[in-house]
């Protein structure tokens, strides 16, 4: 990790603040003095001080990234480009996962984080934490169908759904062609594709746009990503 980024994650301002601080000799790494902000060190074995203080790293990290398509929701694989490939190397250094999985051609709001207890919080199927989705479906979403999400819809292997709040956008029926959101409570494989199969259409482009509190950010082209706010993370934890 660069001592740039340790230092700014670390509460000493921006990074244009922080190569001030490191210019001013002030920042020791194990004892020698650097003013090189893109100096690196391992947090878990070198000895930050700033003006003689000890600087004490924060454990976690929490990362909202635009999933792009054709990218797998995995730590790592033998043949497809994963989420983690798409970190700068400063932020893999603190082995973030995914929370939960996008398919590979589902694009959109996806949370990373070494936070094992908070990645347990919002997956448990007991917390029902709530999941929107944008999709452009192939046929005519009707009102029908969002009476049968609300009821619960059963999918191929016979399962039931919980219920799921459906809202239609548009409907394009010279092209036979609709685009909805979909809020479910659940996360079964390919469901929300799954749930659309068992009302005879189908869906063809997916996008998730929230996960609990967490909207994505609108900012954040596909594949890229950011840190969250004190406010979210805390936001998050309370969900």
């Amino acid at each position: 990790m660069r001592i740039d980024k340790l230092l700014a994650n670390s509460g000493f301002g921006s990074r244009k603040e922080v190569k001030k601080l490191l210019k001013t000799g002030a920042v020791k790494i194990n004892g020698t003095t650097v003013k090189d902000p893109q100096t690196h060190l391992d947090p878990e074995r070198d000895q930050v001080t700033v003006h003689g203080e000890t600087v004490e790293y924060k454990e976690f990290i929490y990362l909202m990234m635009n999933k792009p398509q054709g990218v797998i929701s995995s730590t790592e694989d033998d043949y497809d480009e994963t989420v983690i490939d798409l970190l700068e190397m400063e932020d893999k250094i603190l082995n973030p996962f995914p929370v939960g999985r996008l398919d590979k051609d589902t694009v959109g709001l996806l949370l990373l984080t070494n936070d094992g207890q908070l990645a347990h919080q919002l997956l448990s199927p007991k917390k029902h934490v709530p999941k929107t989705y944008y999709a452009k479906i192939s046929g005519i979403v009707t009102n029908d169908d969002i009476e049968a999400f609300k009821r619960g819809v059963t999918l191929d292997d016979g399962y039931v759904t919980k219920p799921a709040e459906l809202v239609i956008l548009s409907i394009n029926e010279a092209e036979n062609k609709s685009e909805i959101e979909l809020t479910i409570t659940e996360g079964k494989f390919h469901q929300v594709k799954r749930m659309f199969a068992a009302v005879g259409k189908k869906v063809t482009f997916l996008m998730r746009i929230k996960m609990g509190s967490l909207m994505l950010d609108e900012s954040l082209k596909p594949g890229e990503y950011r840190e969250l706010s004190e406010e979210e993370i805390s936001v998050l934890k309370q969900t």
